[in-house]
């Protein structure tokens, strides 16, 4: 996977699909030679060009073409001639400019884990990595940049970690990685929205200047995720080039792309740098957060499978990283903050009658919350409304065939709680300033090591205390007010220690409680990002649960993250977000995209509905393999329409779903082809009472039935014959 040349210097390394080379130069600069398709050789014949340009400055009065303002430079940092965005900033004695050279190399198989970061990992067989150690003599300061290259898998993981010398350093800024490319065709593609409307596509053209996006607000955010590529403009579903990087970190990042006046491109991920300072002293060390970097000539299907294929098997970890996910009820939209034991025994026993496998119980069963004002941080059950308490209302479930799952907002306290009245310091402040608010709760410290351990002790012990087989994990509110100084560590410390904190938390529960089903959520996706995904192999995509509105969110999630980490429910009519009718089958349809769910109240259904939604978990079940373990297609998507096919790995079984908004006069017809089928095998579709062959669905496609109404969708499902 990973060659070296030492008569060139270069670096060459390959996966499935291309090639990665980087070259040593004379002075020990290191810089990034290609990057694209997959090579066998690199030659290095077609030589650097150079160029006088007047204001491009250079290291050295003997050679005006040489300049670091214009070369592709691998890890770069300002001060000394580049003026693009740098990968790195620190200050000392010396100002802040870093000369940084190469010292020294090594590969080995394999990859090491990142002390206190989440990461991708795999064994010797399937990634080899190369380290990469760059040294800056004047500041003493080491950079080491890792390489991990997963060859099936088409992927390079890239990080740095810096380490201080015989002075202290304030580290600036510190990117994962920066790139540079001998171009700028591309147009940019990132994931933005808000909240209740996370994840849409977006394509920016790249013009000249800079396109960058990030977040600040303690988490990756609603609004922003941490995921960019660069595909060319010519770049359809299933051709063109795209070149694309995540980020494994939930809190704040930032990512760009970057062209100059001669027309190359400069792209990075990492740390936002705002608001962010690190002091190390001599000898300490500072490792940034991994991206994941990938290129494929196979347009956004190639991009999409490759990811979703990664993060299954090299980031996702435990019990459940490769098992089927059940379908759930969960009560919030159902009963909200009313309930009592009796209408959650009533809630599951339907749900037992209709198939469902797991019974959450949402917000409002702990301390004296009976509302959004109260509680947070009082983890103890409430017993006028469970009187047997979780351990009973668990066994009530389990009695019905169903594993028991509950809600938690660890990371946040309320004013009215038992916690902020005993440590009023635990809460994020600065002192002589009143707090901020949103819904009425604070954000706990988690920069101090006696906040995480509480919330390590607290959460576990009501999951010691009951079956609890599943656990929602909340976090509805972005952090403000950041003190000036805090447990020792200046104030621009604190955003990185606190998700450092949250890490930490999350890693000890895991280790604790392995065969517990972790869901992340932040009011839906506002922290829906990778490093969650380490931790918690499936995430609550959004709050909004209308299946018209579903369809963009789903369809941007769907884009990088895989459907079985994607939470998807069917809620009541009228929708409680956005107050719209849908027909039960659109929501079924739509909802079993992903991890279908329900969260609505049963007991309120007319039997007829409840005979549907036992034939849609009926359903699901029989192609949950597929859905959550196939390859996904994004077939249509026009102002009106949506279309998509899932397929299992094997080609065997195949499901096709389609999603009309709203009925038009005199529309036309709509055919859609199918993709990714054996072309040589015959498909049988029992809805159809008809058998097609697999060219034929791909190459013909299918003829939507013209049916006038709103909200109109199928889902056929194929098998092979």
């Amino acid at each position: 996977m990973i060659e070296y040349k030492e008569c060139k210097r270069l670096f060459h390394l390959k996966t499935r699909e291309f090639s990665y080379v980087i070259q040593i130069l004379e002075n020990n600069l290191l810089i990034n030679r290609y990057f694209g398709k997959k090579i066998k050789y690199f030659s290095d014949d077609n030589k650097i060009a150079y160029q006088d340009r007047a204001f491009s400055p250079n290291p050295t009065s003997k050679d005006r073409t040489f300049s670091l303002d214009t070369l592709p430079l691998e890890f770069s940092s300002n001060g000394l001639g580049d003026f693009r965005t740098s990968a790195i900033e620190v200050s000392n004695e010396y100002g802040t400019a870093l000369d940084l050279k190469y010292k020294s190399h090594r590969i080995y198989q394999g990859k090491d884990y990142l002390k206190g970061l989440p990461a991708s990992f795999g064994n010797e067989d399937v990634v080899e990595t190369l380290e990469i150690e760059l040294y800056d003599s004047l500041s003493d300061v080491t950079v080491v940049l890792s390489y991990s290259v997963f060859e099936e898998r088409n992927v390079i993981t890239r990080s740095a970690k810096v380490i201080a010398g015989k002075t202290a350093i304030h580290l600036e800024k510190l990117l994962s990685f920066t790139l540079d490319f001998p171009h700028k065709d591309f147009d940019v593609h990132t994931l933005t929205g808000r909240y209740g409307y996370e994840k849409e596509w977006t394509k920016t053209p790249l013009t000249q200047g800079k396109y960058s996006i990030g977040s600040i607000r303690g988490a990756s955010s609603h609004s922003r995720t941490p995921f960019i590529a660069l595909a060319s403009p010519e770049a359809t579903e299933q051709s063109g080039e795209i070149y694309s990087a995540h980020l494994i970190y939930s809190g704040n990042f930032t990512a760009f792309a970057e062209t100059t006046a001669i027309h190359t491109t400069r792209l990075g991920m990492g740390l936002n740098d705002e608001k962010f300072r690190w002091v190390l002293e001599p000898g300490q060390e500072f490792q940034s957060p991994e991206a994941i970097l990938s290129y494929t000539d196979k347009g956004f299907t190639g991009m999409t499978r490759d990811s979703h294929e990664f993060i299954r098997h090299h980031l996702t970890r435990g019990t459940f990283a490769q098992k089927e996910r059940p379908i759930l009820i969960n009560n919030w939209e159902g009963t909200y903050f009313d309930f009592t034991e009796d209408k959650l025994i009533s809630l599951a026993s339907e749900a037992a009658k209709v198939g469902i496998e797991l019974f959450v119980l949402d917000d409002g069963w702990f301390g004296k919350r009976n509302s959004d004002t109260c509680s947070l941080g009082d983890w103890v059950e409430n017993r006028e409304k469970l009187p047997n308490g979780l351990k009973g209302l668990a066994k009530k479930v389990n009695d019905l065939g169903m594993t028991f799952g509950l809600w938690f907002e660890p990371e946040m306290v309320s004013e009215d709680s038992d916690l902020y009245r005993e440590h009023p310091n635990w809460a994020i402040q600065i002192t002589g300033r009143g707090h901020t608010y949103s819904r009425e709760q604070l954000v706990l410290d988690l920069s101090q090591d006696e906040v995480c351990d509480y919330i390590i002790e607290s959460v576990s012990n009501v999951l010691n205390s009951a079956n609890i087989g599943y656990v929602k994990w909340d976090m509805n509110r972005n952090i403000t007010n950041i003190p000036e100084n805090q447990a020792n560590h200046e104030k621009h410390e604190f955003y990185h220690r606190y998700i450092l904190g949250l890490y930490r938390i999350l890693e000890t529960l895991n280790q604790r409680f392995p065969n517990v089903l972790f869901e992340s959520c932040s009011g839906g996706g506002g922290r829906n990002d990778l490093g969650m995904l380490y931790y918690m192999p499936q995430a609550w995509a959004s709050d909004n649960t209308d299946a018209i509105g579903r369809l963009s969110i789903q369809e941007g999630t769907s884009l990088i993250y895989p459907t079985i980490s994607m939470g998807s429910h069917v809620s009541a009519v009228p929708n409680h977000q956005v107050g719209r009718i849908t027909p039960l089958e659109t929501r079924g349809n739509v909802a079993m995209l992903g991890n279908l769910g329900y969260e609505l109240d049963l007991t309120q259904l007319e039997s007829s509905e409840l005979e549907e939604i036992a034939e849609q978990v009926e359903t699901y079940k029989s192609i949950r393999q597929t859905v959550q373990f196939g390859d996904y297609y994004r077939l249509q998507k026009t102002d009106n329409t949506y279309a998509y096919n899932l397929i299992s790995k094997d080609k065997s079984q195949v499901v096709f779903t389609f999603v009309k908004i709203l009925s038009q006069p005199e529309a036309p017809f709509i055919r859609v082809r199918l993709e990714g089928l054996d072309p040589e095998a015959t498909y049988y579709c029992e809805k159809l009472s008809a058998s097609f062959g697999g060219d034929e669905l791909m190459n013909i496609g299918l003829t939507i039935p013209y049916v006038q109404k709103d909200y109109f969708s199928l889902q056929y499902i194929f098998n092979k014959k």
